[in-house]
């Protein structure tokens, strides 16, 4: 995805127009576009760096897991069905022609289209209905460069496999072989890349070393879920690992202040010395429920909260601080009814009807002398994804403006202690002004100096590093080598 990115940004750079398409995309990191449709997220990301709208044409087939075997199947942005793996794989075919059809308009309206595919190109087992990998490429008559991720180990001979498992038809469309994530000397690698040339038959386009990048992730393979604390961090933030987290996303803001450590907690640990403990988004709230219950961490979350450290869920994490979640119908599970943590007097009912939509809002409530000390008034952006509809919201946000359209009414809650709160708000944190004032206060209640940041936006801190992306796969990739590939197709 990081790869396809910096390509979206380079042809960007050099003055044609792009646009990024993923055909079947699987993650739980999905976003809202302005007219209401769910897409995945790592397509929004390279939208951003080729400076385009998302649009969910870019990714018309959106898989989202909800158990080890079912995903929600969503198709140009909606929900069609929720099928099991063998279902969805006998059935797919169907969804051919929505693929066909939304290439070729993107093709029509742009220079390039960036096609990023699903997996690996030599599923063999999946190969017969396949619109994601050289079944895309066939439909797009693209040429097709593959990426190697070395920092997995055994990287020549996963390319030479690879390759060795398409069809001779197959083979001709690989033009160029990237190896991705490498780190070390380059100079010893040479003599492998030769042998790999030589076998394989295509040019490798680059070597591209390993770097520290600060982008959106799109899935649970994130690095992030694996970053240990360091000891120079003055300020913890603990975000609640669920099984079926969801829109991970949300918090990555917090990356961008160098005092800050977030850390993904999915164990039972002790949460006393955190700043702040946040419950994110799920695409299974009761499962995920359950897990915190078993586990131990939600008696250390009630534990911390007792101690008044705040607590802060998005979507199904506002949904799990409330009293009961109830789903009559088996929208999510089969469980139809268990109790929540009851830190916040909400109850949650799941609907068949799942809610997508932006909104522009504004914060509506101020605790004095807490984390959300002279927040009132504060403008945010997001979005929202989900079926259940929570009864008695305090209203501790106001929404005015939905679709694009004005409207006025409040959603989300806080406990009459001030220190929990909750919102179907996703992205809330992308506010500057929220997130630096709430770590404004974490610092005033810690003795802390407090910092003048850097960076005014969000948008502007994923520019930069959008840029740095850029830049850094230049300078390993031979560009001048992509653009002859393009220009002379298969």
């Amino acid at each position: 995805s990081l790869i396809n990115t910096a390509f979206c940004r380079i042809f960007t750079d050099d003055g044609y127009s792009v646009v990024p398409f993923k055909s079947q995309n699987m993650a739980l990191n999905s976003f809202i576009t302005a007219d209401g449709k769910e897409m995945g997220r790592a397509q929004v990301v390279q939208a951003e760096a080729a400076r385009k709208q998302p649009d969910v044409r870019m990714n018309p087939v959106l898989l989202k897991p909800t158990t080890d075997r079912k995903s929600q199947v969503i198709v140009m942005g909606k929900v069609k069905d929720n099928l099991d793996a063998v279902t969805y794989h006998e059935e797919k075919n169907s969804l051919r022609e929505v693929v066909e059809t939304t290439y070729y308009e993107l093709l029509n309206e742009n220079d390039i289209v960036v096609i990023e595919g699903a997996g690996s190109p030599a599923e063999i087992n999946l190969k017969e209905n396949d619109f994601a990998n050289m079944g895309m490429a066939k439909i797009a008559k693209s040429p097709v460069i593959i990426v190697g991720d070395i920092d997995r180990g055994g990287v020549f001979a996963s390319i030479y496999g690879t390759i060795m498992l398409l069809t001779p038809e197959e083979r001709s469309y690989i033009k160029g072989v990237i190896i991705n994530k490498f780190r070390g000397d380059v100079d010893i690698l040479k003599p492998g890349l030769k042998k790999l040339e030589e076998l394989i038959g295509v040019p490798v386009l680059g070597v591209v070393p390993y770097t520290n990048l600060n982008i959106e992730d799109e899935d649970s393979l994130t690095d992030k879920f694996r970053i240990k604390k360091e000891k120079n961090k003055s300020i913890s933030i603990n975000v609640i690992r669920l099984p079926h987290i969801s829109n991970f996303t949300d918090f990555d803001i917090f990356d961008t202040f160098d005092d800050v450590q977030l850390t993904y907690v999915d164990g039972l640990t002790s949460l006393d010395e955190s700043d702040l403990i946040i419950i994110p988004g799920t695409k299974n709230t009761i499962e995920d429920l359950i897990f915190l219950r078993e586990s131990g961490l939600e008696k250390e979350i009630i534990k911390a909260h007792k101690n008044n450290i705040p607590v802060i869920g998005i979507c199904g994490g506002y949904q799990m601080l409330g009293t009961k979640i109830k789903d009559p119908n088996g929208v999510e599970c089969a469980i139809e009814e268990i109790a929540g943590m009851s830190l916040i007097d909400l109850e949650t009912v799941f609907e068949d009807e799942k809610v997508t939509s932006q909104v522009s809002a504004s914060i509506d409530f101020d605790v004095e002398d807490s984390v959300f000390s002279g927040i009132k008034g504060i403008q945010i952006k997001g979005y929202e994804i989900h079926c259940g509809k929570s009864i008695n919201e305090t209203g501790a946000i106001k929404i005015l403006e939905k679709h694009g359209e004005k409207v006025e009414y409040n959603e989300g809650s806080v406990n009459s202690k001030g220190n929990v709160f909750g919102t179907y708000i996703h992205g809330i944190f992308d506010s500057m002004e929220l997130s630096s004032k709430i770590l404004s206060n974490i610092r005033k209640s810690r003795g802390l100096e407090n910092k003048q940041e850097e960076l005014s936006t969000y948008e502007e801190f994923k520019e930069k590093e959008y840029k740095k992306l850029a830049s850094h796969i230049r300078m390993h990739i031979d560009i001048k080598k992509i653009y002859e590939i393009i220009e002379k197709g298969i």
